[in-house]
């Protein structure tokens, strides 16, 4: 499939997990991506590994919770492609623990990077989008929306993400913009193996555990939310806003 063909996509923390598999995703449907991650190097790797399958691909180094530097590369990125036609916040941290005991500024690290950076892509990105009325994105919720022991700040900031959503639809839809979620389950990614040593686990032990209490007996992969993505960035999904798609095998 070709559905990106001469359309740039904008993907923030894409030099691993989700945001990779991604950024890997819509480059191989023809897409030309930019790439944004705290780490400029680790995104240089990314983009590199996208122009090596043939790809186009970008780097930028990016602290999506720094307002003024996302404003600067998407000035960078509109002016070394023209314009941006697709969205994906994804960047995304964790500063996990109890409630009771858990300190402000890692209640504010987590809302800053997962929820008021979205909020501040969007902003610059719409910018683009509503002159050539045409925009898609689409941000990462998650199961942890719905209250996760040990995860206040973040469970707060993807619940945060779908109330943007739907708002971004509303506001932004008369001018030919989707917005959308997806809210992942138990995904094998660098994050969730950081979560299994926070609670004295293995990835591979944690990982077994979670794919026990899931329907389809098995973790999620990046691969398969960014295939999700893809849908509701594409012409596929040109009727669904406002929309949060749950992906967790079945979970409940």
């Amino acid at each position: 499939m070709n559905r990106f063909t001469d359309k740039v996509a904008v993907v923030t923390g894409a030099a691993q997990g989700i945001g990779a598999a991604t950024a890997h995703r819509l480059a191989e449907e023809g897409a030309t991506v930019a790439v944004l991650d705290l780490d400029a190097d680790r995104a240089l790797a990314t983009a590199q590994e996208i122009t090596a399958k043939g790809g186009s691909a970008r780097a930028y180094g990016c602290d999506v919770a720094d307002q003024d530097d996302v404003e600067s590369v998407f000035t960078k990125a509109a002016a070394d492609f023209d314009t941006v036609h697709v969205l994906v916040n994804n960047a995304g941290i964790t500063r996990d623990g109890l409630f009771f005991k858990m300190p402000r500024n890692d209640w504010d690290a987590v809302l800053a990077v997962n929820l008021t950076s979205a909020f501040t892509c969007a902003q610059a990105a719409q910018t683009y989008m509503v002159g050539q009325r045409y925009g898609k994105i689409v941000s990462l919720s998650s199961r942890s929306a719905l209250g996760n022991r040990g995860q206040a700040n973040y469970a707060a900031a993807k619940a945060g993400i779908q109330g943007l959503t739907a708002t971004l639809a509303i506001e932004l839809g008369p001018y030919g913009i989707n917005v959308n979620a997806v809210a992942p389950g138990y995904i094998a990614t660098a994050m969730t193996a950081a979560t299994a040593e926070r609670v004295g686990s293995s990835a591979e032990e944690h990982q077994r555990l979670a794919a026990e209490r899931t329907p389809l007996r098995r973790v999620g992969r990046p691969e398969e939310v960014a295939s999700v993505v893809a849908f509701l960035a594409s012409e596929d999904a040109s009727y669904v806003s406002g929309q949060t798609l749950y992906i967790n095998g079945g979970a409940r």
